[in-house]
This record gives structure tokens, C-alpha cells and sequence, in this order.
């Protein structure tokens, strides 16, 4: 039978699926299933998503024979002695199996109606035929001492089976160790399955021999895993970390130790041994599909799957665990950590890379940089030797760098808002370990070798100054969109305050625009809870000073020399913010907006205000320490000058807000030059008022899914609210210091005064002042934060399928997912690497690959969206 006839016999059988007559499952019908399709190409073009739905709808009962028969037919494959036998036991069958499961299953998930149905049809208890009664149906029977009787017929034995599910993921587990078919040949007499590590790395250091066929067959097992575990994407995200997946956590508990640590093993060496330099003709990737590529995808992400996926708790007990996580987080040796690192570095610096290219675009672009950064935060997470391997090999420098690029090149891509989320939660993540920020007071060198996203011009600096400068840039020219996580921005200023040596002096103007911004009445009259992010940079501020204060000068004198400020604020009242604000706009109006630089300049804004003032209108004049010179201005100077324009509101509704946990430890090691005062002295506590609970950034991400109009519409400021906050704020350091220092530091401004100073702070030793202890901001988990991140990641796992399917349909393309928002973007035009025509016809149709989902607040669950990229038309993933 010619390709075309066999092409035209499957789609007349896919007709007769939907046909009202049920079809007995011994009908020879069911074997074109897996004989007749040629290709992947053939399964998914030809069983449209249209004939799977009405099939669905109009004749489960077929529907339900399909799918036992071919699952049926891949498990006699896998038993079969002389699989894969291309004449007793073809590979092709197989592979037709898998495809057609891969095919139909996305279908059934997204049927809200047949979820008891799926439950119980693969994963109820169910009975199957044992070998004896396969042999003999059926026996006569008589009793030899009553030969008149009527014969008995005795029925087939049956023995209890495995769920439909379960017995189908064993299979395929095997399957990916199966000599000849997904391993090399093995010698004979031994077992076919053999759980052989497929690459060098991890608990593997003889990689064993493979073929493209060999990796092809993978591939397609891996992409059915994958289908298998996509019932999350069905799920809304409120539900998933609670109701959780049945496939997924079969896997993750599997309690065989050898099946664990082959697949975890496999996936992990695969991923990070992966090359993409290692194919050197320009522009290859333009025309040529990958097979590595593909299979390395589909690695990395079944990997994440398994070891980011939080086991539901059962409400009778602990959870079972997820042995793929802990058995990531067992690993010890410094060389898995080496080659753990080294793989990730390779796939991290490859977008910087290939964009430095003397042909720009000649290089292959990876996709999976989110993916990348995920299972690196997912390793700091879980292992903490390795956490310690990374700062103590001071490979921690190189990471910071990486994510921030990726933060920072992507701030204002509203696809990548999540991406750049994750971003600073790995930072914040990495901030809590002493450690690492005693290690960021090293010389950054080599910076001008960066891309010149993050290259920050006649920089000569620590990695202190380089964190702090970047943290700024996010916090002032993401142009409102990182409003939701200031508060993580901050905590990680805070978790490596006071370990922060020598801050240079244009980070240390950086700091005191921050609170200048952050101090100002339109930025604290405008939420209700803006004035905890001003709080959390007070007490930044603090503990450099207390316990860094001599080893920081550019930094007090720039406290110093700010000192107005501080002092106006310890006196803020109601009257006197209102006035302000209406002062600065009146100036405005004067001066026509001439001062207004919010069209061209990022802002904290709030979304309840129309034009909205911004953080960056602070002026950044050449001087480092411009921003703090008002020693010079008396009143009627002040009146004069050009007024600082208001600053927007962040919105962080204090309403839908958790409490941090706040974990305090003393670190005996840091130096200290303060002596003095007590806790209640300092006026951080005052006597019978509760501690100060920050939020951290898994309260920002409550307010994701909590209606933000009340921040401004209905926030009235009053004195009794700005009482209960004012007192609180921590400025009794900042106070102190000035007023020892003032008197000792010149006015001038000029750079020889700028020397005396900085050596008068180095001399003073200013009392009355004692450090406080350390406090540390963790990133917190909760069943919001894990939807959000499991959202986060099969948006990933969607978007890169739709660029390895290229030729085919993607998997879920055309399916209603839940998780997430797909939307279809406008068409674009031809280009050499994105070619249109005759480039199409031989695979080349390429589909815009997005790296994250938007976190986009919501008041109500939004409808499932169908998501397919039909023609030409880029394909966006947003967060529900």
C-alpha cells in the first residue's frame, strides 16, 4: 500500500470513530491505528482536532475501546521477546501507539464533563484476563461420580491489574531503556530493559553509544510523559498545588531507587551536556530542525516537571515524598556540582553570545533560558551543598550576573513579566546566605566585556555596587511593570545590607534617590501601603550603618548630606504632605510640564492613576552625591528651585497581604564600630507595639490575583492612619548619625571637601548606636505562589512546544487550557529567519517563542481560551 493509500484508509477509520456504531474490540478496524501512519506528521494532521472532539462527544465508547486497544497493543510490544522485530514485533507499531495517546489525551483533559470518567476509566481499579485464562476460555467440567449431570462451565480466570494509567506510565518508563529501541543492543541472554544513564554527568561517567533513531524513539516517549502529566494545564492555578495530578505524582513516588535516579539522571546529564556551539554553519538552524535540540526540550522540561512538583498532602498524614526532588537534593560531590554548573552556564551565556555574532542571528537561539534559570533555582532550593558550592567557588558571581541580564533585557516585554519575576525571586533566594554577601564585596571585573543591556557605563566596582545599580535600574525603567514585587527588590538590598563593604559612590546616590522618591508625601499618600517599601529601605539603610559603618563612607556622607530629608520626614504630617503635593503642582502648571519627564522615563505608577508621577523623576545629576547636597539650601532657596516632581504610588494592597517570616540571626563575624544604644532607644520598637512584618515576595504575589482598584479610588490618607505607621518607621540610626556627623562634614560640596569628609567618617566613631540583628527575608511558598509557578512553568512547556512541533501541530495547540491565557499575536512579516513560501514546504515555518507568562492581576476566574497559532501569527502565554 502506497503512502497515499495508507494516508487515505487511516482518515476513512477516523471517520468511523464518531459513526453511531460501536465497534467490538476484537474488530481487525483497530489495528490501522498503529500500522497504517507513517509519520508523527500523519497522526496529527489527519486526526484533527475536530474529529477527536466529535468522537468524544458523540461515541466515548469508541473513544474508550481506541485508547485500551492501543495502550493494550504498546504493553504486548514492550512484553514481546523479539520487540522491536520489524516482521513479529514492529518498532513502527509502537511508536503509533504513543503517537495516537499523545494526540488524544490533551482532548480529554480539557473535558470538564468527563472527569469522573477519566478517573475511573484510567485510574480505577480494573481486572484483565490472566495467562491461564487466555489459554483456555473456557473448560467443561464434570463430576465423575454423577455422570448424568449437566455439564459446568467454568469461567475465565481473571487477576487483578494495575490501573489503566499507572500500567501505561511503567510501560513507557521502560521503554525509555529498551535495548534496540531507545538503547544500543544489549548481549544476549541479558534483560531488554536495562536503566542505563543515557549521557556522562551525574552518577554516570562512561556515556554510552546512541543513534538518531535511538533518540528520535525517546523523544517521542518523553513527549507522551509529558501529555500524560499536561493535566495541570487544565487546571486553574488556584486549584492545581491543592487538587494536584495524579500521573505526576505516580511518577514523582515511584519507590523504586535504580528507575528514579536512571530517569532523573538521564533527563538532568542530557539537558547539560547539550552543546548549541556544536553546529558551526551559519544559519543551519534556519532550515535544519535539530532532533538533539528537540529531545533536550523535552528533557529538561519533564524534568522540571517532577522535581518542582509539590505532592498534595493526603489531610491524614505528611505527603509522600517526591524522591526526584530529594534525591536532587542528595547530590554531594563537588564534580556533579561542577558539571551542574558548567551546563548551566553553557545554556545561560548563549543568547549573549549568538547576539555578539559577527552575522547576527547566524548562531542557533535557545529558548529554554527560563527553563535553565527554573531548575537552577530549583537546585538552590533543594540542595544546599550545592547553594554553598556555587558562593564558596564565588560561581555565584557569574549566576548573578546571568539573571540579572535576563531580568533587565526582558523588564519591559510584558510576555516576560514572569520570567522576570522568577528572576529576582533567585536572587532574593541567594541574598539569604551570609555568604554570599559578604562575597559581593569582590572587584567586578571584566564588565565592559557585557552586553550593553546591563553594561553600566565607567563602572569600577564590587558586585555590591553592581547589584545595588542594577536593583535600581529594575526598580526606576520597568515602567511600572515589576510593581507587584518591589517588596522582593527590597529584600534583597536588605538580606545583603550588612554584609556591604566600600559602596561606591554612585550606588550610594542610588540609595538615597530611592528613599528620596520613596519619602516624598504624593508617594506616601497615594497607598495605603507604600510606606512599608519606604520602611524596608530605611532599614537597609540601617544595617549598613550599624554594622558596616566605617567600611562605608560614600554612603553616610551621602545620608549626611541628605539630611533634610530624613529630618522632614521624621516630621510628616497630613497638612504638610498636602501642601507639598499641591506646591508641586502648582510649579508644574507654572512651568508648563517642562520638568515632567514621566513620557520618557520608567515609574512606579499605580493603575488607578492616569498620568502617573514617577521614582525616576529624581534628578541623576553627574555629581554622585547630587541627590543628597541640601546643605546648602535654606528655605527661599527651596522655593526657588525646580520642584521634585510626585512620585507614583506602588500598589501592594495591604488588604490581600500575608506576613512574612522573618528569620533573625546575629552574625558574630561582622565587624563592628557602634556602640550604645537599646532596642527601644533606637525607636525601632517602642515598648508594647508589635514587631514590623514585611512583606516578602510571595505576599506581592497575593495581590496577582486580588483586585487592586480600592489602592487609590477608595484610600483616603488620614492623621490617625499616618500615626499608626510614622512612629514605627526606623529612623533613630539615620537621626543619630546625622547628628554627630553634620557638624564634621564640610558644606561645600567640592572634591577636596568630599575627601575631608569621607576621612572624618572614617575617624569618627559615632555612639549611641548598636547593631541590630540581622534579619532575613526568605521568598515563602503557599498554595498562591506554587500556582503561580506551576503556571509559570507549563506556559514553558506550551510555548517551546509550539517551536519544536514546527511541521506539526503542537500538542495542546487548539485545546482550552486553564492555567494559563494564550493569546495569538498579529502576523509578521517575512525575514531570513523567519521565512515565508517555498522555505515553509521543507519545515522552516518558525513560531515566535515567548519565555514566560504575564502575572496580570484578575478579580475572576477568566473562561478557557483556546490556544492555537494558526497560520503565521506568533503565539503569547499570559497567567490567568
Amino acid at each position: 500500500m502506497g503512502a497515499s493509500d495508507s494516508k487515505l484508509s487511516f482518515k476513512q477509520g477516523i471517520f468511523r470513530l464518531s459513526e453511531p456504531r460501536q465497534i467490538p474490540a476484537d474488530d481487525v478496524y483497530w489495528t490501522g491505528f498503529w500500522e497504517l501512519p507513517e509519520s508523527t506528521e500523519d497522526v496529527f494532521s489527519l486526526f484533527s482536532p475536530a474529529d477527536i472532539r466529535r468522537t468524544r462527544d458523540n461515541n466515548l465508547a469508541n473513544l474508550e475501546t481506541l485508547i485500551l486497544a492501543v495502550t493494550s497493543r504498546l504493553c504486548i510490544l514492550r512484553s514481546h521477546p523479539s520487540f522491536p522485530d520489524p516482521e513479529l514485533a514492529p518498532e513502527r507499531d509502537a511508536l503509533n501507539c504513543i503517537r495516537v495517546l499523545t494526540r488524544l489525551l490533551p482532548f480529554l483533559y480539557e473535558a470538564d464533563h468527563l472527569e469522573a470518567w477519566e478517573d475511573k476509566f484510567f485510574w480505577g481499579a480494573r481486572r484483565k484476563r490472566s495467562r491461564r485464562g487466555q489459554l483456555a476460555k473456557t473448560e467443561i467440567i464434570f463430576d465423575e461420580a454423577d455422570p448424568e449431570q449437566t455439564p459446568t462451565e467454568v469461567q475465565p480466570e481473571f487477576e487483578a491489574a494495575k490501573p489503566l494509567a499507572e500500567e501505561t506510565i511503567d510501560t513507557l518508563i521502560d521503554l525509555l531503556f529498551f535495548s534496540e529501541f531507545t538503547l544500543p543492543k544489549v548481549p544476549a541472554g541479558k534483560s531488554k530493559v536495562t536503566y542505563a544513564i543515557w549521557q556522562s554527568g551525574v552518577g554516570c561517567n562512561t556515556p554510552i553509544a546512541s543513534t538518531k533513531e535511538l533518540e528520535n524513539n525517546r523523544t517521542e516517549i518523553l513527549r507522551l510523559l509529558l501529555t500524560l502529566t499536561s493535566k495541570s494545564m487544565y487546571t486553574s492555578a488556584n486549584v492545581l498545588p491543592v487538587k494536584g495530578v495524579k500521573a505526576i505524582s505516580y511518577i514523582a513516588t515511584c519507590p523504586d531507587k535504580q528507575v528514579v535516579l536512571s530517569v532523573l539522571c538521564s533527563l538532568l546529564n542530557t539537558t547539560l551536556k547539550y552543546n548549541p556551539a556544536s553546529w558551526r554553519v551559519p544559519y543551519d538552524h534556519v532550515v535544519f530542525r535539530d532532533q538533539k535540540q528537540v529531545l533536550v526540550t523535552y528533557c529538561l522540561q519533564l524534568l522540571l516537571v517532577l522535581i518542582l512538583y509539590p505532592i498534595p498532602e493526603p489531610g491524614n498524614g505528611p505527603p509522600p515524598k517526591n524522591f526526584f526532588r530529594h534525591f536532587l537534593g542528595r547530590l554531594h560531590r563537588p564534580q556533579d556540582f561542577q558539571f551542574l554548573v558548567d551546563g548551566m552556564t553553557r545554556i545561560l551565556n548563549q543568547p549573549l553570545q549568538a547576539t555578539s555574532a559577527y552575522l547576527p542571528g547566524s548562531q542557533k537561539s535557545l529558548t529554554w533560558a527560563p527553563e535553565m534559570i527554573m531548575l537552577f533555582w530549583e537546585a538552590l532550593q533543594c540542595n544546599k551543598r550545592f547553594r554553598s558550592f556555587i558562593i564558596d567557588t564565588d560561581r555565584a558571581h557569574d549566576f548573578v550576573v546571568l539573571v540579572l541580564y535576563y531580568a533587565i533585557d526582558q523588564r519591559n516585554d510584558a510576555s516576560k513579566q514572569g520570567l522576570v519575576r522568577m528572576c529576582i525571586f533567585v536572587l532574593q533566594t541567594l541574598s539569604v546566605e551570609p555568604q554570599f554577601g559578604k562575597s559581593l564585596n569582590k572587584t567586578f571585573e571584566g564588565q565592559e566585556s557585557l552586553p550593553a543591556s546591563i553594561r553600566i557605563p565607567n563602572f569600577h566596582g564590587t558586585y555590591a555596587d553592581y547589584l545595588v545599580t542594577s536593583i535600581y535600574t529594575l526598580l526606576t525603567t520597568s515602567k511600572g511593570k515589576l510593581d507587584a514585587i518591589y517588596s522582593a527588590l527590597l529584600a534583597i538590598i536588605n538580606n545583603v545590607a550588612a554584609y556591604v563593604q566600600n559602596l561606591g559612590r554612585a550606588p550610594s546616590s542610588k540609595l538615597l534617590q530611592l528613599f528620596a522618591s520613596m519619602s516624598s508625601p504624593s508617594f506616601l499618600l497615594a497607598n495605603e501601603s507604600n510606606h512599608t517599601l519606604l520602611q524596608s529601605l530605611l532599614e537597609a539603610l540601617n544595617a549598613m550603618i550599624e554594622h558596616q559603618y566605617q567600611s562605608n563612607p560614600n554612603l553616610v556622607y551621602a545620608i549626611v548630606r541628605s539630611r533634610k530629608r530624613f529630618q522632614a520626614l521624621r516630621d510628616f504630617t497630613l497638612e504638610s504632605g498636602q501642601e507639598e503635593i499641591e506646591r508641586q503642582n502648582q510649579l508644574r502648571k507654572e512651568n508648563g510640564g517642562e520638568n515632567q519627564r514621566a513620557d520618557s522615563i520608567d515609574s512606579l505608577r499605580s493603575p488607578t492613576v492616569t498620568r502617573a508621577p514617577t521614582l525616576s523623576d529624581v534628578p541623576e545629576e553627574n555629581n554622585a552625591f547630587a541627590i543628597g547636597d541640601d546643605d546648602d539650601d535654606d528655605d527661599d532657596k527651596d522655593d526657588n528651585q525646580t520642584p521634585e516632581p510626585p512620585l507614583s504610588p506602588l500598589h501592594s494592597p495591604s488588604g490581600a497581604s500575608r506576613s512574612a517570616s522573618i528569620a533573625s540571626s546575629v552574625d558574630e563575624s561582622v565587624p563592628l564600630q557602634l556602640r550604645g544604644m537599646s532596642e527601644k532607644a533606637r525607636g525601632k520598637r517602642p515598648v508594647g507595639q508589635p514587631a514590623f512584618s514585611r512583606q516578602n515576595s510571595t505576599t506581592s504575589l497575593s495581590s496577582l490575583t486580588t483586585p487592586i482598584l480600592g489602592a487609590n479610588e477608595f484610600f483616603t490618607p488620614s492623621a490617625a492612619w499616618i500615626e499608626s505607621w510614622l512612629p514605627e518607621l526606623p529612623l533613630h540610626t539615620i537621626l543619630t548619625l546625622i547628628s554627630q556627623l553634620a557638624p564634621k562634614i564640610p558644606s561645600s560640596g567640592s572634591s577636596s571637601d568630599t575627601a575631608t569628609a569621607l576621612k572624618a567618617i572614617r575617624e569618627t566613631e559615632v555612639r549611641g548606636i548598636e547593631p541590630s540583628p540581622i534579619r532575613v527575608q526568605f521568598f515563602e511558598w503557599s498554595p498562591l505562589s506554587l500556582g503561580w509557578y506551576e503556571s509559570l512553568l507549563w506556559g514553558f512547556v506550551f510555548a517551546g512546544e509550539m517551536l519544536v512541533a514546527k511541521g506539526t501541530a503542537g500538542v495542546w495547540n487548539n485545546t482550552s487550557i486553564r492555567l494559563f491565557k494564550v493569546q495569538e499575536g498579529a502576523a509578521q512579516t517575512p525575514s531570513l529567519l523567519a521565512p515565508r513560501g517555498a522555505v515553509d514546504a521543507v519545515g522552516s515555518n518558525l513560531v515566535q517563542r515567548i519565555g514566560s507568562l504575564n502575572l496580570r492581576p484578575t478579580a475572576t476566574q477568566r473562561s478557557p481560551v483556546s490556544g492555537g497559532n494558526t497560520g503565521n501569527a506568533p503565539t503569547t502565554v499570559r497567567d490567568v
